[in-house]
C-alpha cells in the first residue's frame, strides 16, 4: 500500500522540526535527525523516554503503520481507521468497528496529546505508548491479527524491513521496534494552540461575551474534573452512566467493586470534533452532554458526588457549550527544516 501524506501537510501536533543534532565540521550527523514538537503555551515540555527518542525516521516509520491496514487480519482496518486526523483522531462513531464490521466495547478516544497520558485506554489498562499498541492490535473486534503474523507480515514486505533497519540500528521487525515506532509517531500528536489557551494568556478578546460567561459556568461546575491546559485530572471517576457487566469499567483492570463503572476522565481539547461522547458513545452532542451532568447523572451506585444536579437554565447549558467549542485544535502546518 502506498504511503499515506502527512495528512495533506498538516499535522494537528502543531509544527515538527527535524533537526541534526550535533554534526562535525565537515557537515556530517554524528547522531540520526529528531523531531521537535512545538506545545501550547502552558503545556508541560512533552515527555519522551530516553530508550524511544524522537528520531525523525522512526517518526516516520510509525506514521506509516499507523495508517497501514497490513496489520489487521483482512487487510481492511489499521490505527487510523479508527482514529481520523480531521475528528482530533477519532472517528465520529459511537464505538469502532473492526475487522469485518465487529463492533468494538468502547468509543474511539482521540490521540491528541496521548504523550501526556498517564494512563491509557478508558480503564487506563495501559501504562505505556509502547505497550498499548498490542491491545488493538491482537483485540478481535478492532484490528484481529496476533503479533506474530503481524511481524511476519512486516519482515517479508519488500519496503518495511529496510525502514525498519535505518530507524533501530540494522534491527529488523519485532514486538519491540514496532510498538517504539508506533509511539514515537503519536508521540507528536499535540494541540495547536486555541482561542481558549489566548484566553488564559490574557488576550480576553479571544472569548465573546457568551464564551466567557460559558467558561465561568464551566470553572464553577465542571473544573473539578477537567482542569488545567489540557482539561482532564487524568482521574477516574463515575460520572452516572448506567453500567453494564459487559462494560464495568476499571474494575475489569483492579478487580475492585470501588472502581466499578468508573472510567478515565477525558482531556476536553478538540472535543467539538470527538463527538459521540462518553466511554460508549451514547451522547452525540454536546448538548447532550451538558444535560446529562445538568440532570445530576442516572443516579447509578458508586456515582461521584461531584455528579449532581446543576439546574442550569437553557442560556446557560448553551454559554457552555459554546465555551467547549473554543476548544476546537485546528491542524498546524508542518514545517521540515534542514
Amino acid at each position: 500500500m502506498p504511503r499515506v501524506p502527512r495528512w495533506c501537510g498538516c499535522l494537528l501536533a502543531a509544527v515538527l522540526v527535524a533537526s541534526a543534532s550535533g554534526c562535525d565540521s565537515g557537515g556530517s550527523p554524528e547522531e540520526p535527525p529528531e523531531v521537535s514538537v512545538s506545545v501550547p503555551e502552558g503545556f508541560a515540555p512533552l515527555p519522551v523516554p530516553v530508550q524511544n527518542p524522537l528520531r525523525a525516521d522512526r517518526v516516520a516509520l510509525g506514521e506509516r503503520l499507523f495508517f497501514d491496514p497490513i496489520l489487521s487480519r483482512d487487510r481492511s482496518v489499521s490505527c487510523g481507521s479508527c482514529h481520523l486526523p480531521d475528528l482530533a483522531f477519532s472517528d465520529g462513531r459511537a464505538r469502532s468497528v473492526g475487522v469485518g464490521g465487529a463492533t468494538g466495547l468502547r468509543n474511539a478516544p482521540s490521540l491528541l496529546n496521548v504523550a501526556y497520558r498517564p494512563t491509557l485506554f478508558w480503564d487506563g489498562g495501559a501504562l505505556f505508548l509502547e505497550s498499548q499498541a498490542l491491545v488493538p492490535l491482537e483485540d478481535p473486534h478492532e484490528m484481529d491479527l496476533p503479533v506474530a503474523d503481524a511481524l511476519d507480515r512486516l519482515r517479508q514486505h519488500p519496503e518495511y524491513p529496510a525502514l525498519f533497519a535505518e530507524a533501530f540500528e540494522g534491527d529488523g521487525p519485532s514486538i519491540q521496534t514496532l510498538t517504539y515506532a508506533l509511539a514515537a509517531f503519536q508521540r507528536t500528536l499535540v494541540s495547536a494552540p486555541t482561542d481558549f489557551d489566548r484566553f488564559r494568556n490574557g488576550e480576553t478578546a479571544a472569548f465573546s461575551a457568551t464564551e466567557r460567561a460559558g467558561f465561568a459556568l464551566f470553572q464553577q461546575h465542571c473544573a473539578s474534573c477537567h482542569a488545567g491546559p489540557q482539561l482532564t485530572t487524568d482521574g477516574f471517576e463515575n460520572n452516572g452512566i448506567v453500567v453494564t457487566d459487559e462494560d464495568p469499567g476499571r474494575e475489569r483492570i483492579t478487580f475492585s467493586e470501588t472502581d466499578r463503572g468508573t472510567f478515565r476522565v477525558p482531556s476536553l481539547r478538540a472535543v467539538a470534533r470527538t463527538a459521540p461522547y462518553f466511554h460508549d458513545g451514547r451522547a452525540a452532542t454536546l448538548a447532550e452532554v451538558v444535560d446529562h451532568y445538568d440532570r445530576g447523572g442516572e443516579g447509578t451506585p458508586g456515582q461521584s458526588p461531584r455528579v449532581r444536579p446543576l439546574r442550569l437554565q437553557p442560556d446557560e447549558k448553551a454559554a457552555i457549550v459554546a465555551f467547549l467549542e473554543t476548544l476546537d485544535d485546528r491542524p498546524a502546518p508542518v514545517h521540515t527544516l534542514p
